[in-house]
């Protein structure tokens, strides 16, 4: 679809006042590190958001980094798919240090970073 910036900014703010959506899926969505940013910014407050898709978007080693940080806080999300981002070595370092800190996370795809 295409939503970008600003599309992701749209539903971030929606999502922190939903108690409901438990599947989010964002996937080629041309969701770079500022989009990522709202999001993450979302899942540090949301309690029902388990499963999170933001493949193939372009998400780079700031946007990872903005996910790694919310995910160390976040205690729903058990599925994170994040393949076929930009994020490379930086992001992926990132994300294994969010790892250590989080607790729920049982799935995360990084395949094609």
């Amino acid at each position: 679809n295409g939503i970008g910036a600003v599309g992701a900014q749209h539903i971030a703010e929606a999502l922190k006042l939903n108690a409901t959506v438990t599947h989010l899926d964002l996937n080629y969505n041309i969701i770079v590190d500022v989009s990522a940013q709202h999001i993450a910014e979302v899942l540090k407050v949301n309690a029902t958001v388990a499963k999170l898709d933001l493949s193939c978007n372009g998400i780079g080693a700031v946007g990872a980094q903005h996910i790694a940080e919310a995910l160390k806080v976040n205690a729903t999300v058990t599925e994170l798919d994040m393949c076929h981002n930009e994020f490379g070595p930086e992001g992926a370092k990132h994300l294994a240090d969010a790892l250590a800190a989080n607790a729920t996370l049982t799935e995360l795809n990084v395949l094609g970073f």
